[in-house]
């Protein structure tokens, strides 16, 4: 009993260090250390799960599949995991109890198809779909809060910040609208489409758009005023990802296809290309941890950076193109494949751990809490992995 109860607290204390030393942006106190709960799992969107000790290099390798639940299309959106329940879009928004995979309700968008990743806050999921609509649903019911109508598809996996939503739309505009409402606070109207999804930090709002006049944006999160744009060259449909002062971001188009930008002015601190290859485009967004930035390439390739330099610190081959995003926890990088599978990387050396073959090309982003990964397949089917003992 003794050694039980000092366990215990050797793994409170644990926690408690973790959390004190490396709390996601705009985390609210509240927050369940067992959650991701929005696209790349926190608001700066670094793709970086520091609670996690479940999973790990030593015990990655023993993965299983707990379960999958299949859809009526298929699964490009990317889970979010809050309060024991999986949240993700297909041909609906479905609610999936985290640990059988039961279906606790679904929401039809009407019509369309729902890449957007859900951002489940305080009770909501906060959702867009490709009927160029906003919704906010119960978290506990499905039932609709409110909704709001861009002028396009909204592809773009909505950031809910300080009681605001922002969020990207095919009609060229970023969205800011009051969370608990969906009144309309403001927008700002870009050069073209807004695939991306924004990243929140220190009251600014940066995001990313597909033209290749200015396509980085820092936007004041309260107002809406331009703070600084940054031009490219190419084309943008990756995510960015913020931290420690620094704007990440990848884009499409011939030479660099990533940049690391100062979160406060633009300027360019470094950029490089990953790939000579003509098909070494970036799709993915870049996630960010312990220095080290890891993003997917069109030319089939992992890669991970150095944060400070941009320095190639190792690539990892898949059998095709990688448009996933890296989710990345307790030293073991998750990512999905054209090649149909998902992997786990070392995130030091970028050895292969461990990887599963899906029915079908995987676009998904996955998800990891608690001891389980999460991710989405073009089979139509959501997958939950863990280890045989946990």
């Amino acid at each position: 009993m003794k050694t039980t109860a000092s366990c215990f607290l050797v793994l409170l204390l644990m926690i408690a260090s973790i959390a004190t030393a490396q709390r996601p942006c705009n985390e609210p106190p509240h927050r369940s250390l067992t959650d991701w709960a929005q696209f790349h799992f926190d608001d700066c969107l670094t793709g970086f799960n520091p609670y996690e000790f479940i999973l790990s290099p030593a015990t990655v390798g023993d993965l299983g599949l707990k379960w999958s639940y299949t859809t009526d299309t298929e699964v490009d959106s990317s889970p979010a995991v809050a309060n024991g329940v999986v949240y993700v879009g297909s041909d609906a928004v479905h609610a999936l109890n985290a640990s059988t995979g039961a279906e606790l309700w679904s929401f039809v968008t009407p019509g369309n198809l729902v890449i957007s990743a859900p951002a489940v806050v305080n009770g909501v999921v906060y959702v867009g779909s490709a009927n160029g609509k906003v919704y906010a649903l119960n978290a506990s019911t499905g039932s609709l809060v409110w909704s709001y109508t861009t002028g396009s598809y909204v592809d773009s996996s909505p950031a809910v910040a300080n009681g605001v939503v922002y969020v990207g739309s095919e009609d060229n505009n970023v969205y800011a609208l009051n969370a608990s409402t969906g009144t309309k606070l403001w927008s700002y109207t870009t050069n073209s489409q807004v695939f991306a999804s924004p990243a929140v930090a220190n009251g600014v709002v940066y995001i990313a758009s597909e033209d290749n006049i200015n396509n980085v944006y820092a936007l004041n999160a309260s107002t809406g005023a331009l703070v600084w744009s940054f031009t490219t060259g190419s084309g943008v449909i990756s995510s960015p990802a913020v931290a420690n002062g620094v704007v990440y971001i990848g884009v499409y188009g011939p030479g660099a296809n990533v940049f690391a930008l100062d979160a406060s002015t633009g300027a360019v601190l470094w950029s490089v290309s990953t790939s000579t290859n003509i098909s070494g485009y970036v799709y993915s967004s870049p996630a960010v941890a312990n220095g080290v930035v890891y993003v997917g390439n069109l030319d089939g390739h992992v890669y991970a950076l150095n944060a400070s330099t941009g320095s190639k610190l190792w690539s990892y081959h898949t059998g095709g193109q990688v448009v996933s995003s890296p989710a990345v926890a307790n030293g073991v990088v998750y990512i999905g494949s054209y090649d149909h599978n998902v992997y786990a990387l070392n995130a030091s050396t970028g050895a292969k751990l461990w990887s599963y073959t899906t029915g079908d090309e995987v676009y998904s982003s996955p998800a990891v809490a608690n001891g389980v990964m999460y991710v989405g397949s073009v089979d139509n089917n959501v997958y939950a992995f863990g280890l045989p003992t946990h």
